[in-house]
Formats: C-alpha cells, structure tokens, sequence
C-alpha cells in the first residue's frame, strides 16, 4: 500500500527518503515523503520506522502516548456508550452454513435462506441509523466512476456527523483522543471526520470517485469483485431487496448479543465477496467509532480491542496516494479481523 513520490525540487528530480535513519527532528518540509519531527504522529505524515529511530515506543514516551492497554480500555468504554445498539428481541439472523477456509473462494451459494430473518426496522428511524442510511444512496459503486457530490449530500454527511456527535460513544471517543492530544477541539475533530472518511480520492485513474466511508459502509465494485462492504444495515436493506444473496459464513463471533461480528460470503447483484466482515446489530457511531479510533492508533496494524470481555482486531489503511491538510491520509479501509 506504499508508494514513493517524486517531486520536482529547484534543482533536479528526486525521490524524498522514506527513512527517518538520521532526519529525527528534521524541520517539516511539504517536499517530504514522509516526516520524522515530533508532529509527524499527529498528522499521521511519519515515515514507518520513525518509532525505530526517533521515539523507540511511539508516543508513550509522553501522556500523549495510545497504548495497548488504552485501546483495550476505550474499546470497552465505547461498547458499553452503544446505546444504539440492537436489543436481543430486535435481530434474527440464519447464518446456516459455516464454510472452511479452502471454500470461500468458490463462490457456492450453500445457504438456502437469506441471512436475516428479522430486523426490528423501528431502529432504522433512530437518528444516526437514519441519517446514515440516506448517505447510502450517494455513491456509484464501480470504481474509475467520478462521484457527483451535490449540495445535498453535503448537507447529509454533515447531518449524519452531527448526530453522531450527539451520542455518548462518540463523546467519550473525542474526550479520549482530546486528552490525548490528538485534536484541540471538538469541532476540529469534526473537521478531521468529515476529511479522513468522506474526502475523494482516487482508486482509477485520477477520478475522483472513491472515500472511505463509501467503501466501508456502502461497498464498492472493482475489477469485477464487491470491495469494502462491511455494515450490516446496508447488507440487510439490499438483501431485503433480493439484490445481495447470503453464501455462507466463515466467522461467526463468540457473543450472545450483540454487536456480533460474522464473516460473510455473499453475491451482490452477481458481484462476488470472498469474505466482508462485519458487526451485525450495532449502530453507525459505534463502526465510526471504532475504526476511527483504530486508524488514529494503529494505521495499517492490526488494533487489538476489548469488546464486553472478548477479544477483537481491527485492521485499517490509509489512502497513501494523496493527503489532505497537513500531509494527512484519508481512510482507505477499515474491518473487522475475522480468524
């Protein structure tokens, strides 16, 4: 998922050195690849060896450190601020097959019925699940189209983070990251959502017609495969519609309620998923929550959580072919780390 990038200085054409070897403390410069100052964590701009060179554990040599123990700990605190989420009553699902690792691939429907047979929909009218299902209808899935943003959708991504705000998860995340040193203001960490899941890049060529949240949440066609797709909301409204089509599981998480977390294969209008993960019955803030919890902490590693006692991993990525504001990365992907 690294790239290196050439830029043209006064004087030559030259490749920037993606090494902190020796540049620790280097004043900023935008000719950089990477940075190696003490800001460089902060706006997620450092080289991938600048915790080996420069601060042999990260932050935790300051109060601003995220350590494992922190992460386990939030996570915890997050899972129990779901108040969103869906009561034992409100979800029934049929996950029927269980497919083995060498079977995923063979695109074999082994599942007669659909994967859920209820879903209490009066959660749908809740206001971060409604505001975050009109979001879903704004995307082209096939990538190398440019996606048309009107005023809106705009309006609409604003929404759904306004009251995702309003909840108690996503205010215990920001007191987190605040006291972390990560954003000054609740406002700039709003700022800095809207940018890492809903800004454009490209995943063609040089259109702009991709973000995170839309390949997260909404899903995405590529080369002839479903890509990204991992929420449960959007899974049940297009199979409630007869256009995705439930293969089997591959994972099945070890709660009694939820979130629960599966890992799918599935059909969507003939495109195939070799494996989506997924939380099933937990609301918008809480998938939010997370993931952006874990691309802060841990981009490009796994994130080790703690969610009601058990354990969980989640892996993201960032979008290393274009930055926005100080040489940050928007979110390429994130999910669920299925066994």
């Amino acid at each position: 998922l690294r790239t290196t990038l050439s830029f043209l200085s006064p004087k030559d054409l030259y490749t920037a050195p993606d090494s902190c070897e020796g540049r620790c403390e280097e004043p900023y410069s935008e000719e950089d690849e990477c940075h190696c100052n003490a800001e460089c964590e902060r706006h997620r701009s450092c080289c991938e060896d600048y915790p080996r060179h420069c601060r042999p554990e990260g932050f935790s040599t300051s109060r601003d450190a995220i350590t494992d123990e922190d992460l386990l700990r939030v996570s915890e605190q997050l899972y129990q601020a779901d108040h969103n989420k869906a009561r034992p009553t409100d979800i029934a699902i049929n996950p029927q097959y269980q497919a083995s690792p060498d079977e995923t691939g063979d695109q074999e429907d082994r599942c007669p019925q659909p994967l859920y047979k209820y879903v209490n929909e009066e959660l749908f009218s809740k206001p971060t699940y409604a505001s975050f299902i009109r979001l879903l209808d704004n995307y082209q899935r096939a990538t190398g189209r440019e996606e048309d943003v009107t005023a809106e959708e705009l309006r609409e991504e604003d929404n759904f983070l306004k009251e995702v705000m309003k909840t108690e998860l996503m205010q215990k995340l920001f007191a987190f990251l605040h006291k972390k040193n990560r954003y000054d203001s609740e406002q700039e960490f709003v700022a800095d959502l809207k940018e890492m899941w809903f800004g454009l890049y490209s995943r063609g060529n040089g259109e702009q017609d991709s973000s995170g949240f839309e390949h997260v949440f909404s899903g995405e066609v590529k080369k002839g495969k479903v890509s990204g797709f991992h929420n449960w909301i959007r899974f049940y409204l297009l199979e409630k519609q007869g256009v995705v089509n439930y293969f089997s599981h591959n994972f099945n998480g070890p709660w009694d309620t939820y979130p629960d977390v599966l890992g799918l294969q599935f059909s969507w209008d003939g495109f195939y998923k070799e494996v989506g993960s997924a939380f099933v019955g937990c609301s918008p803030e809480f998938e939010l929550g997370l993931y952006t919890l874990c691309f802060l902490a841990r981009p490009g590693r796994a994130c080790h959580l703690s969610l009601g006692g058990y354990s969980l991993s989640i892996q993201t990525y960032a979008w290393t072919k274009s930055t926005y504001g100080n040489g940050k990365r928007h979110l390429a992907t994130a999910y669920v780390i299925s066994p």
